[in-house]
């Protein structure tokens, strides 16, 4: 596997299967660990991230763990090709800065369902995605690779904290749950606060659909806990299951159905819009094109139209992104370039010629 390869599909936890699809896009649980008798990343010298990242890459590099199709060094990588990573939600938008001066990996299993960054801000950040609402499986996956790497590194941890990481947060088991979720209804019945308001109070963190700091261009917002100290993997896991999302699940059923019987011509109006445009426009900036494919997806959802598959639009809200477009095209281009190729890439995807 190879940089390149991915600008062709979408990862495999795009591909619109799993339970609850419709509305839940993914599942990911993250591991942060830290080696012992190292400093935090951020405490670090140059040296010691250089020994870190040379332990990491020699335990995940074992083909036992089938976790590393891919080993890239990112000082090393070009910036179209860190953004790429950061566009399929491989590495953080941290993770992708820095110079030289920051020694930094990242391992890519096959299919991109795991992913294990080095030298973010733990030594080890291990994440598992799923496609639809599958916690379980992932928590399983990433549970057996933690073992794994445990049994080949030495991991700081107390007897008293639990894992110790380099923020407070993050301190105990180290785990965060996520679900990326598509709530158009919700928003467009004005409703999308019952959202915030479910997760304020049950100490969530609500985000974009580049994670912490984003917005939610095209209705996707991740849903994860924000603390991890003093509760059980299994605890966290539980509250996801079977209060967090099934709850949000309720709120965008209602809300998709209350368009049905309430609003349909509404309904209609931005699904068809969406599709007229998407499939006719000769410009397209990305925010746009998102929320023009938020629209059409529920349209699909809902058997309002036929005349497209989840998968090519899930791979679309991933393909129109800036790098991956210039990494498509095999060339750098200015904002207006993209727009002329992102429509053009969109109406050859949904059939209706280049």
């Amino acid at each position: 596997m190879t940089l390149h390869d991915m600008t062709e599909h979408a990862g495999e936890w795009l591909r619109g299967e799993g339970p609850h699809s419709e509305i839940v896009i993914s599942s990911r649980v993250r591991l942060a660990r830290n080696l012992a008798g190292f400093p935090f990343v951020n405490r670090a010298n140059r040296r010691q991230r250089l020994e870190v990242l040379e332990r990491c890459r020699e335990a995940l590099v074992d083909s036992k763990l089938g976790v590393c199709a891919l080993w890239v060094d990112l000082p090393a990588s070009p910036e179209m090709d860190r953004q790429l990573l950061v566009e399929r939600h491989l590495i953080s938008r941290q993770h992708a800065k820095g110079g030289p001066e920051s020694p930094r990996a990242v391992a890519i299993g096959e299919l991109e369902t795991c992913a294990v960054m080095v030298n973010e801000e733990d030594h080890l950040r291990i994440q598992v995605l799923r496609c639809g609402m599958q916690i379980s499986g992932a928590y399983d996956q990433i549970d057996q690779l933690d073992d794994a790497l445990e049994a080949k590194l030495d991991m700081a941890y107390s007897p008293r904290w639990g894992y110790l990481t380099a923020c407070p947060t993050n301190v105990g088991t180290g785990v965060r749950v996520s679900v990326m979720l598509h709530l158009p209804a919700l928003r467009l019945t004005g409703e999308i606060e019952k959202v915030r308001r479910a997760a304020r109070d049950m100490h969530l963190a609500v985000r974009g659909f580049f994670g912490e700091g984003s917005e939610a261009l095209g209705d996707l917002y991740q849903i994860s806990n924000q603390s991890s100290l003093g509760r059980t993997e299994q605890e966290i896991l539980s509250d996801f299951q079977n209060v967090v999302v099934p709850q949000i699940i309720a709120y965008e059923q209602q809300a998709r159905q209350a368009l049905v019987r309430y609003r349909p011509s509404l309904l209609d109006d931005k699904i068809w819009r969406a599709w007229g445009v998407l499939t006719h426009a000769r410009v397209l900036g990305a925010e746009e094109v998102l929320g023009l494919l938020s629209h059409l997806r529920m349209g699909v959802n809902l058997g309002r139209i036929n005349t497209v598959d989840i998968r090519t639009i899930n791979e679309l809200f991933l393909l129109t992104q800036p790098a991956h477009l210039q990494k498509l095209t095999g060339c750098e281009m200015d904002q207006a370039q993209r727009r002329e190729a992102r429509a053009r890439l969109i109406r050859r995807q949904l059939g209706t010629g280049a």
